[in-house]
């Protein structure tokens, strides 16, 4: 393709994807985003990172600051331009992703067009995981992940290592969680790499080779014996280089499955061990290497809904993109590296395993299924139309065409939002009229008062300054991170009518209950409870004070009754 057609076409492209970013990024917030602004102002006011929970009124939670920086960014955008900028970064971040998805397709795969389709479509089912979260920004760090590591492994310039090291330490003090996603990208390289050493050292005929020659000493005054066994390790080192000469010309024209043997993984290998260290330059101990093996081993995975298995049935897009995928390589020639089918088939295990792994299915399976669709139009030769089509979208009249579409994609996709009246912070979602009731109220002391909140809002209520029962931080209320708190599984519990709902209030001296008012726990017992003082409520949200003494003393009445019997 003529250099000129390329630079229009990728100007074009680059401008087609900010429409889709810019349309597809969300301006409602979600709950995380109000405890890393919250903490962000933490960190910045007192200067230092003290691990341990300011926004609880729980006391001495440990709080191991998992993304740290990026809250310190966040919260410094947010004292610049408020609730607009953190949108507005949000579009940007947006934006930088997509068009790193798509720079990092073209100089993998050396194919423009394929490269924007896929980069549209992955922006497009990437919805869901695109907001004011640390995961956007280490979505970009992995994208340029994969694109260091194969500049790396094309001509091994010292460069690509210093970047491979910086993106892990970046990771590692952004969003330490998936720190060790990091290091799962280099798994199917390496993978490759030790499959060729295992098979290229045709181990039954070296073995054979290295017992022949310990019979040969054994039988060195045996001369019949002795040349007999000589000859046999000939025949054998003959077969070795017909097996390694047959395998390598199958190499190079494979029916199916392409291997490749590249030295430069053996240095990889040493920079993959190098990042492991990078886990160190945070302020943060050893949190980087402790972090997901505690969460894996406590409930919240279990119990919140991004961290569920994955139902195929119930994700009809996903299914439709891996069916595409599978018929590709079963009703067709296209052949695929060993490397990417490592990747697919390890992203799907991992998405399987957890919906929110979808969105790495799709950011970095995009470079095997785009190798997978260029080598279907090589084999059935439609190169040239594919050209040829690139050509045209740079004419006058394809760039008409070209932003007219996207244009309208764009109103499209935005539309809705406009028609919603969409707002950064949703009343039906978050309690802020509740809040400001709470801070304005003279029947309520926040010096004293214990609230009852559920968990989709906590994030909220800290961030407006209300000291809360549980927030989205989840592992911070479980005993893996704060040994005998089991606020996440009481929260379960309660919320789930899996107790009796004043026991634990009890436990906890909770003085007042904020809660959705179509919540179990209102609907069933609060709302029906006479001694319960309703002090506020609104369409979404209801406030209770609890009568904390009149149950203690019905409880000593009580007990004084039984012990009277």
């Amino acid at each position: 393709m003529d250099s000129k057609v390329k630079r229009r076409f990728n100007i074009l492209a680059i401008i087609g994807i900010i429409i889709i970013c810019f349309a597809t990024a969300p301006i409602g917030l979600q709950n995380d985003t109000f405890y890393t602004v919250s903490i962000g102002k933490h960190i910045v006011d007192t200067g230092t990172i003290d691990m341990q929970d300011p926004f609880s009124w729980h006391e001495n939670l440990k709080y191991t600051y998992p993304h740290w920086l990026y809250d310190v960014l966040m919260y410094l955008i947010y004292n610049w331009g408020g609730w607009d900028a953190i949108y507005i970064s949000t579009i940007v971040l947006s934006c930088i992703l997509g068009i790193t998805i798509y720079l990092t397709n073209t100089k993998i795969c050396k194919d423009n067009l394929i490269s924007f389709i896929l980069t549209i479509g992955v922006i497009y089912e990437c919805k869901p995981y695109i907001a004011a979260r640390a995961q956007l920004v280490t979505f970009i760090l992995f994208v340029l992940t994969i694109y260091f590591i194969e500049r790396f492994l094309e001509n091994r310039k010292m460069k690509y290592a210093v970047f491979l090291v910086i993106i892990s330490t970046l990771i590692a003090n952004l969003h330490v969680a998936v720190w060790p996603f990091f290091f799962v990208l280099f798994l199917p390289y390496i993978a490759e790499y030790l499959i060729c050493i295992i098979v290229d050292a045709n181990l039954p005929i070296k073995i054979r080779i290295i017992w022949n020659r310990l019979l040969s000493r054994i039988f060195k005054k045996n001369a019949e014996k002795l040349d007999n066994i000589n000859e046999e390790i000939l025949e054998l080192q003959e077969k070795d280089k017909r097996i390694k000469i047959a395998r390598e010309e199958n190499r190079k024209n494979p029916y199916k499955l392409k291997i490749e043997k590249n030295k430069n993984v053996k240095f990889l290998i040493i920079i993959c061990l190098v990042c492991t260290l990078t886990g160190l330059l945070t302020p943060l101990g050893d949190v980087p290497y402790t972090y997901l093996k505690k969460t894996n081993d406590g409930i919240t995975t279990e119990n919140i809904n991004e961290h569920l298995p994955l139902t195929l049935i119930e994700s009809k897009e996903f299914l439709c993109i891996l069916l595409t995928i599978a018929a590709l390589l079963i009703f067709t020639k296209v052949k695929i590296k060993l490397r990417d089918v490592l990747f697919i088939g390890g992203l799907l295990i991992l998405a399987l395993m957890s919906r929110r792994q979808i969105s790495m299915f799709l950011l970095i399976g995009i470079y095997a299924v785009n190798r997978i669709i260029t080598s279907f139009v090589n084999q059935y030769k439609a190169a040239d139309e594919i050209e040829n089509i690139t050509s045209f979208i740079t004419t006058k009249t394809g760039l008409t065409f070209f932003i007219i579409i996207f244009v309208l994609i764009g109103i499209k996709i935005y539309k809705p939002k406009l028609e919603s009246n969409e707002e950064y912070i949703s009343k039906s979602s978050y309690p802020v009229d509740a809040c400001n009731y709470i801070l304005n109220s003279s029947n309520i002391d926040l010096n004293t008062a214990r609230f009852y909140n559920e968990y989709n809002y906590g994030s909220y209520m800290l961030y407006r300054g209300i000291p809360v029962f549980i927030d989205s931080r989840a592992d911070l209320y479980t005993p893996e991170f704060n040994e005998g708190v089991y606020v996440f599984a009481d929260f379960l519990n309660i919320s789930n009518m899996g107790v009796y709902y004043e026991d634990k209030l009890e436990e906890y001296g909770i003085t007042h209950l904020i809660m959705y008012k179509d919540a179990k726990l209102n609907t069933f017992f609060i709302s029906r409870e006479p001694k319960y003082k309703k002090l506020y409520e609104d369409d979404y949200f209801i406030i209770y004070e609890r009568p904390v003494k009149e149950i203690q003393e019905e409880r000593v009445d009580v007990v004084g009754e039984d012990q009277e019997q």
